[in-house]
């Protein structure tokens, strides 16, 4: 059986055995065959307890090896001490997968980690969902294989969303609140502990599932980031958006020992990083979660910031256009030729129709006044999308108002919503059935859009072409490089570095000082003490007359600070009339990611910066290097803020792109590798990496 069948037959299995089925539906193990039975699994049950006979109409079988068939999935009550026996059993009858609920494995420590090796040696080939895991619900195929207490509930709406959950108590609560607010789900699953079936192997599944359009993720942690990376693009190319609410934002993440892109970049931030390159759209809060996939789901395209708000309350259409302008988008006033359309809609002066929000509040909850507005709010060229308030008037309504916005869908693919005023569940999960997803805040209403905004808009990264030729490096020390052996290691894959000279002496130094051509930075050349400027081992725009009196100073003052005399000195061209800006790498769980940013000293204090993760295939294309310059809030500086000169960008570009092959090539053995500052000159200046930290590992 191979892994796509395995988990086929998981998702929607034709018999499911119950082991450790308790005869009390009040019990825990007493509800998965329970929930089978009232929520209508079409196919064959088989409880599984020695002490029983039956329970219902269903026969009781002593142990797995007694079953009539082979079942495509069991479900284990078991404890952690039991489990793995019954898995092991499982296994040997051939079953496609088992969904182990105990806890006690891992999340608990090293006895638990043990016990869940043993799970894994149990179940051979066979599949494993958990261990402490909830199970999972395919809502599409009636097929509940879960104790979540949610499952109380008599009726869930099915839908497009599928839903992957590394928290078994958030599926539930995702479950409730889904159904509570008439948003339809497909299928639902908790991976939980992730002993063998893992977040990826589901949003993979989940691609080829025709019955889901959208998948939310609730993330923990991703444990196989490649294999997510895989999954995510391939969602994104099929036109799936995937929703990811990623606990741990608070974190303060792995602080570099020696510089400052560790701290820059951070745990968090290398999250933001994968899922920007694969598509992915962040929940920056639980309600989005749920919110944002409700408004892809429809298949709505937003193409543009442009929104027209409908209303028939004044205040309420305000805190919809003040949440949308604070994000950015547009609340324009109709066209002309729109404004006309809908003044010709009223029959006396009680409506504002030719402004945004467009207020009816006066105009009576007239049905045709309702759908002429939307038709025409719809065809407009001034909007990319609508969205309706629904009042007091209209809850009393409802009906009223989701038809006709109903009514009207057909005549666009612009996103519609519903701002639903008072509080009136009901009437929201109606609206949403209809098609209309309808939110109870306003800021919901911002976010949807949004993230429908982020899914039209994303394209896929271009594929790196073929990189140059390896540099040979097998010559390299491990350990903390000086300045001068980090700027020569830059230097030989392509990165620009000043000129410079090493000198010893406050002779050599003023000669050094006099080749480069007058005023120069002078530096202390240490393996040691990184952060030069921090111990006074910097000076700038020295001249050659003065260079030999500040070596001798720098060296005692560094020497008071750090109790080390200093015995070497950089002598380097002072460059001028660029941008500074600080181009590093930070290594963890994830992966290997490239930051840019505004560099020098003010680097952490600013925090402008972007992050790229690099590909498993190699570094960063050129593409993505013009991007990231782009994107920081001090690109204007680069690119002619105010009669500046326009920076070297493509300069840049080669730089950052030179600088990720380094890293690529590296691999595990770069520890940190950092330029701050790299100096981005005018257009056809070039770059120049001043300063440079590298540490290797044997």
């Amino acid at each position: 059986m191979t892994a796509m069948e395995a988990l086929s037959r998981l998702l929607q299995p034709r018999s499911v055995a119950v082991i450790g089925a308790s005869g009390d539906p009040a019990k825990t193990a007493g509800r998965p065959v329970s929930y089978l039975q009232k929520h209508g699994f079409a196919g064959t049950i088989y409880p599984v307890n020695p002490k029983l006979d039956r329970i219902g109409e269903l026969p009781c079988y002593r142990d797995v090896a007694s079953l009539p068939a082979v079942p495509d999935v069991g479900i284990v009550l078991l404890g952690a001490e039991r489990a793995h026996i019954a898995v092991k059993e499982l296994a040997q009858r051939g079953a496609a997968a088992a969904i182990v609920l105990a806890s006690g494995y891992t999340e608990t420590g090293e006895e638990g980690a043990r016990r869940q090796q043993q799970l894994l040696e149990a179940a051979g080939s066979m599949r494993i969902l958990g261990p402490n895991t909830i199970g999972l619900v395919n809502l599409t195929d009636h097929i509940v294989l879960s104790a979540s207490g949610a499952l109380e509930m008599d009726h869930f709406h099915a839908g497009a969303i599928g839903v992957v959950s590394q928290s078994g108590g958030i599926l539930g609560a995702l479950l409730s609140r889904a159904a509570a607010r008439g948003i339809g789900l497909s299928k639902l699953v908790s991976t939980s502990n992730e002993a063998d079936l893992e977040l990826a192997d589901f949003v993979d599944a989940l691609v080829d599932d025709p019955a889901t359009r959208v998948i939310a993720l609730y993330i923990e942690a991703i444990r196989q980031p490649e294999k997510f990376r895989a999954a995510a693009l391939k969602a994104a190319r099929a036109g799936k958006p995937i929703v990811a609410f990623k606990i741990g934002r608070s974190e303060a993440g792995a602080k570099a020992a020696v510089s400052h892109t560790g701290a820059l970049a951070g745990a968090d931030r290398m999250y933001d990083a994968l899922f920007q390159q694969t598509g992915v759209i962040r929940a920056q809060t639980f309600g989005d979660l749920l919110d944002i996939p409700a408004a892809l789901a429809t298949g709505r395209v937003l193409r543009g910031k442009r929104v027209a708000i409908l209303t028939s309350t004044g205040g309420a259409g305000t805190l919809v256009s003040d949440s949308l302008g604070v994000s950015g988008f547009e609340t324009p006033a109709p066209d002309e030729p729109t404004a006309a359309a809908l003044r010709a809609l009223q029959t006396g002066d009680h409506a504002a129709l030719d402004r945004n929000p467009i207020d009816v509040t006066l105009a009576g909850l007239q049905p045709d006044l309702l759908r002429g507005a939307i038709k025409a709010l719809l065809a407009s060229p001034s909007y990319d999308a609508l969205a309706v308030i629904i009042g007091s008037s209209g809850v009393g309504r409802p009906e009223l108002m989701a038809g006709a916005i109903e009514d009207c869908l057909p005549l666009s693919d612009k996103p519609v919503l519903a701002y639903v005023s008072p509080h009136a569940p009901e009437a929201a999960a109606l609206l949403t059935q209809r098609g209309v997803p309808a939110f109870v805040a306003a800021e919901s209403c911002t976010a949807a859009l949004a993230g429908m905004l982020q899914a039209s808009r994303w394209r896929a990264p271009a594929s790196v072409p073929e990189g140059a030729a390896r540099v040979p490096l097998h010559e390299l020390p491990a350990g903390s490089l000086d300045e001068a052996q980090a700027k020569r290691l830059f230097a030989r894959f392509g990165v620009p570095c000043a000129r410079e000279a090493i000198v010893r002496s406050g002779e050599e130094a003023e000669r050094a000082a006099r080749e480069l051509g007058g005023r120069v930075v002078l530096k202390i050349l240490s393996s040691e003490i990184t952060h030069k400027s921090d111990v006074g081992g910097v000076a700038v725009n020295v001249s050659p007359e003065e260079i030999a009196a500040r070596l001798v100073a720098m060296a005692a003052g560094v020497e008071r600070a750090t109790g080390v005399r200093p015995e070497r000195f950089l002598v380097q061209e002072m460059v001028n009339g660029g941008c500074e800006l600080i181009l590093g790498m930070h290594r963890d769980a994830l992966g290997t990611a490239i930051l840019l940013g505004m560099g020098g000293v003010t680097a952490e204090l600013f925090k402008d910066t972007t992050i790229r993760l690099l590909p498993a295939e190699g570094g960063l294309g050129r593409d993505e290097a013009l991007a990231m310059a782009r994107e920081l809030k001090t690109w204007p500086l680069l690119d002619g803020f105010r009669g500046r000169p326009k920076a070297d960008v493509d300069a840049l570009a080669d730089a950052i792109v030179a600088f990720s092959r380094m890293a690529a090539q590296l691999g595990d053995r770069l520890v940190e590798a950092e330029i701050n500052p790299l100096f981005v000159l005018p257009r056809g200046a070039g770059v120049r990496a001043a300063d440079g930290v590298v540490v290797l590992r044997e």
